[in-house]
């Protein structure tokens, strides 16, 4: 099921009876924060998205937690990112066609590719109210501040839409903006992310570029805009592929971009790359405070919505998360690509406590000497998984989604001095323990089986377990032993 704008999204999180109402006055300033952070960490309340009906100081809704677990995230999506890895995996399985019947054969595959391309229309309901210049208030929003020590009040799920000055390939990423004033934030873009790459291109040549930030949009189209895809992909396509049918596009009132039509808020305006304004402190997914830092302003021109607006927003915090959930749901998704690079891994997991960057497990089927660190390496070299400060990886018959069996693994598994591999590289600029912004160390451990080429000479112990025969024999005979469930 395709879930088209976000207002069909709490309509279909309800009838599942996966949100939940809050009708009493609620203030945007923490109180939504700490409700949110018991909910999601289930502190005596069930975890379920949240809509504010009665946020002080304000006329809209908020809605928040909407990808806050598994479950949320397979109704949002239309199915479990798994269902949409497989969709994945067919595709990358597919062969080039040899011969007109195969090539026949393969018209209705590429009628399904089609589908997922952007399509435009001439009007849109986020363009139903429209605010310019001085008309542009941001108090108008319920924006939150999520944390004692932030800032100020900071948009954390938006949806902002830039283009390379040089190529003209789009790009929707999620970058926060702390409110700054009523037509200003700022513009969090870190310098390893694409809408960084345009602005310093725009920089070299003079110039600013235009910003578009969508609030609160359909839910594929959420999630592709955190995907960390190559620059060189579209993530309204990726949102295409999830919802299996195209992103309908608008063109802004103000700048030279396009939008999602079906956007409760859109907001227009640009960014030069040379105004830059402190921005932080803000307490971010690491569970700690980002430190203030200089980082362009988003100077705003135009505000669009739709009538009665409903405000989408995220927590971000200490996991769990919501954010946890669709780092998961990448991982899940991503999983065929990076088997189809790299065939011997049979399966990766960032822990959550890893907050996306700093853990990842790695499953290999190992064949040679040195096997273990030929990945690492090559993890360390794709992409922001560059940012990754710790690779574990250990053998096939470990089950990598039961932390207890990869801490006994690889506890039992090490020789320190002879299986941690060390590096220097990139570091998430969020990594407050580096030895100096974005650049750092990174530890790769091996805790696979090891051959004598690696410096083993004894012999390699088998693990225990009990034989399946007499497993199956007291299988039988449990319920007779009078143990209490």
């Amino acid at each position: 099921m395709t879930i088209n704008h976000l207002r069909e999204w709490i309509q279909v999180l309800d009838e599942a009876g996966e949100l939940h109402r809050i009708s009493a006055e609620v203030d945007p300033y923490l109180e939504i924060a700490e409700i949110t952070d018991r909910v999601s960490k289930e502190e005596g309340a069930p975890n379920k998205a949240l809509l504010f009906e009665n946020v002080k100081g304000s006329e809209l809704s908020v809605f928040i937690n909407a990808f806050g677990s598994r479950e949320r995230m397979a109704l949002s999506l239309g199915g479990a990112p798994e269902e949409h890895a497989q969709r994945i995996e067919d595709l990358l399985e597919q062969s080039p066609p040899e011969g007109l019947l195969e090539k026949l054969k393969m018209l209705p595959k590429l009628a399904e590719v089609g589908k997922w391309f952007p399509k435009k229309v001439s009007s849109a309901p986020c363009q139903e109210v429209v605010w310019t210049d001085d008309q542009v208030d941001l108090s108008r929003l319920p924006v939150l501040t999520t944390w004692p020590e932030d800032a100020g009040p900071f948009i954390t799920f938006p949806l902002c839409v830039t283009q390379d000055p040089e190529t003209g390939r789009r790009n929707l990423g999620t970058y926060r903006l702390q409110v700054m004033g009523p037509r200003e934030t700022g513009f969090h873009s870190h310098r390893h992310k694409d809408a960084s790459r345009h602005l310093s291109k725009a920089k070299e040549q003079g110039n600013r570029i235009p910003v578009a930030v969508c609030i609160g949009a359909d839910p594929a189209t959420c999630f592709a805009s955190v995907v960390p895809a190559p620059p060189d992909i579209d993530e309204l396509l990726i949102a295409g592929f999830l919802r299996n049918k195209p992103v309908p596009l608008v063109a802004c009132k103000r700048v030279p971009l396009e939008v999602p039509a079906t956007a409760e808020i859109v907001l227009e305006g640009w960014v030069d790359p040379e105004n830059l304004r402190r921005e932080g402190p803000f307490g971010d997914h690491t569970g700690f405070y980002s430190l203030a830092d200089d980082y362009p302003v988003f100077e705003i021109e135009c505000m669009t919505m739709r009538q009665d607006p409903v405000y989408h927003t995220t927590l971000v915090g200490r996991p769990p998360q919501e954010d946890c959930w669709m780092t998961e749901g990448i991982e899940r998704l991503l999983l065929p690509v990076l088997r189809k690079q790299f065939p011997e891994i049979l399966d990766y997991r960032m822990p959550f406590e890893g907050v996306a960057h700093n853990l990842m497990y790695l499953k290999i089927k190992k064949a040679y000497p040195g096997h273990a660190r030929k990945l690492m390496n090559a993890i360390w070299g794709l992409g922001q998984a560059m940012f990754t400060k710790a690779i574990v990886v250990v053998d096939e018959d470990c089950d990598i989604h039961d932390d207890s069996e990869v801490a006994w693994r690889v506890l039992n598994n090490i020789d320190p001095q002879r299986d941690f591999e060390f590096t220097l590289g990139p570091i998430e600029v969020l990594d407050h323990a580096s030895r100096a912004a974005c650049y750092g160390s990174k530890v790769g451990i091996d805790a696979t089986r090891k051959m004598k080429e690696e410096g083993f000479e004894r012999e390699w112990p088998g693990a225990i377990s009990m034989s399946p025969e007499i497993k199956d024999s007291i299988q039988e005979k449990w319920s007779s032993f009078g143990f209490e469930a």
